[in-house]
C-alpha cells in the first residue's frame, strides 16, 4: 500500500483543523448564551443561529445541551490517561498527578468567566447531574490507568480511592486565596499520610 501524499495529509489536516474551529465556535456560542439567558432558555437553534451553523451541524458534534457546557469532557478522560501512562522516566504516578492538575486545572480556575461558569453549573439541576456523571466517568478512567501502572487488577480499592481524592482537588481548592498552594498541600497530604494540623496560637489560656 503506498503512502499518504503529503498533498493528501495536508487536505486531512486542514479538514480536521476546520472542524475542530467549528467544533470550538459552537461551544464558545452556547456557553455565550447560556450565561446570558439561562441554561433552559437556550434552543439548540438559538446556538446554530449564533455560531452561524446549521441544527444538524451542532447535533453532529455535540449529542445534547449538556455535553456543549462540558464540551472537554473526552479530551479531560484522555488527558488524565496520558498523565498516568506517559510521565516521565522517574516520575511518580502521585507527582505526575499533581502536575497535571497544576497544568490543567490552575488556568480553567483564573479564567474570568470560570466563576459565572461554575454558577451556572451549580444553579442548573440538569447540569449538576451532568457533571456527576461526568465525574464518576473520569474517576473510572483515571482508577483504571491507575491501576493498570501499579499492575493489579482494575477495581483496586487503593486505586480508586486515589483517583477520587485526585479529582476532588480543584473543588477543595478552588476557594483558597493560593490555589497553587493548596493543590500542593493535598497531594502532600496524599503522599505522606494525613497528620493533625498543628494548633494554631491565640495566646496564654487562663
Amino acid at each position: 500500500m503506498s503512502e499518504p501524499s503529503d498533498t493528501t495529509a495536508t487536505a486531512v489536516g486542514r479538514r480536521e483543523r476546520k472542524k475542530a474551529a467549528t467544533r470550538q465556535a459552537i461551544a464558545d456560542a452556547a456557553l455565550r448564551l447560556f450565561l446570558e439567558r439561562g441554561y433552559d432558555h437556550v434552543s439548540m437553534r438559538d446556538i446554530a443561529e449564533t455560531a452561524d451553523v446549521s441544527t444538524a451541524t451542532v447535533f453532529k458534534h455535540f449529542p445534547g445541551k449538556e455535553a456543549l457546557v462540558f464540551d472537554r469532557e473526552e479530551s479531560t478522560d484522555a488527558q488524565l490517561v496520558a498523565a498516568v501512562r506517559h510521565r516521565p522516566a522517574g516520575l511518580g504516578v502521585l507527582d505526575a498527578l499533581r502536575a497535571h492538575v497544576l497544568a490543567t486545572w490552575l488556568p480553567i480556575a483564573e479564567h474570568p468567566e470560570h466563576e459565572a461558569f461554575t454558577r451556572l453549573v451549580d444553579t442548573t439541576p440538569a447540569l449538576r447531574a451532568y457533571a456527576e456523571r461526568m465525574w464518576t466517568r473520569h474517576t473510572d478512567t483515571l482508577a483504571a490507568a491507575i491501576a493498570d501502572e501499579c499492575g493489579v487488577p482494575r477495581g483496586d480499592l487503593a486505586c480508586t480511592a486515589l483517583a477520587r481524592f485526585v479529582l476532588e482537588v480543584p473543588a477543595l481548592a478552588q476557594a483558597r486565596e493560593d490555589r497553587a498552594a493548596a493543590v500542593g498541600e493535598v497531594f502532600d497530604l496524599l503522599a505522606n499520610g494525613w497528620r493533625p494540623p498543628a494548633a494554631r496560637s491565640t495566646g496564654p489560656r487562663a
